[in-house]
């Protein structure tokens, strides 16, 4: 391929190492492609709340899809520029196919403001049978009434004992057809959004917003909620640490995230 117009990049597992650390070389060559015109967007499945800090270790302020497709924010402006949002009533439906589906998880619902400080206090809500799947939670535990109230950008299905795979399957049977329904992390965690939206949804929007055509986009990722980028990117790069699902569609294996997988196949053209 040659140098691409844009460049994707999934977050966790992908452009992170461990503990959220972002490496000199990746933030180098991240520097160098910015210098040379060509954005990075962001692609994951953290809320808009999650990603500001990410952008201030990277020194870009990228455009980024959010919660696996359904919101695009500006990190340079902090504004949410569109998000695709689960009705009411489909969420009421979502969560009790979710129950009876899974017994035992418990839920929680991600929603949107503005941008990614905007009702900060409201956006991670849950209700009490849901564990945290990641350390220093910022949810708040609110009644099913209130948890249910108002549209969302994401439900999140939290299991402490069946694995993500097993949970997909079982959720996809039964609310499939009302969601989409993905998982960027193996320990019992879903990801349900409106359905239709993935990465590639919210990745074809941002390439519009740059003015750039999907053949001209390499992107990177290593969890199954990337395979829909890395489908819909004129080049998919997975990282060695990446889930088999993400191995066999990739258009090239790069090394893992904690060798500088991304950085490695950039610096070909920067």
């Amino acid at each position: 391929m040659q140098r691409p117009a844009m460049v994707a990049s999934d977050v966790d597992g992908t452009l992170l190492g461990d503990g959220e650390q972002l490496s000199a070389r990746t933030r180098a060559v991240v520097r160098r492609m910015a210098d040379a015109g060509v954005p990075l967007v962001l692609a994951t499945g953290r809320p808009p709340r999650w990603v500001p800090r990410v952008c201030e270790a990277l020194g870009v302020h990228a455009l980024t899809v959010a919660a696996n497709g359904a919101v695009l924010y500006d990190a340079a402006t902090d504004r949410v520029l569109a998000a695709e949002l689960l009705d009411v009533a489909t969420l009421a439906e979502v969560a009790e196919g979710l129950h009876a589906a899974i017994p035992g998880c418990g839920l929680a619902v991600e929603r949107v403001g503005t941008g990614a400080f905007d009702r900060r206090d409201e956006q991670f809500v849950s209700e009490a049978a849901y564990v945290h799947a990641w350390p220093h939670p910022d949810h708040r535990r609110v009644g099913a009434g209130e948890l249910l109230a108002e549209p969302v950008i994401k439900v999140l299905a939290r299991h402490r004992t069946r694995s993500s795979e097993d949970m997909a399957r079982a959720a996809r049977a039964a609310v499939g057809h009302l969601v989409d329904v993905t998982y960027s992390a193996g320990g019992g965690l879903l990801e349900c959004a409106v359905r239709g939206v993935t990465k590639a949804h919210g990745l074809a929007r941002a390439a519009e917003h740059h003015g750039v055509v999907a053949a001209d986009v390499v992107a990177f990722g290593d969890m199954p909620n990337d395979l829909a980028m890395l489908r819909w990117a004129g080049h998919g790069v997975a990282v060695a640490n990446a889930h088999p699902d993400v191995l066999s569609v990739a258009d090239e294996v790069t090394a893992s995230n904690l060798d500088d997988g991304v950085a490695s196949v950039l610096e070909r053209w920067f």
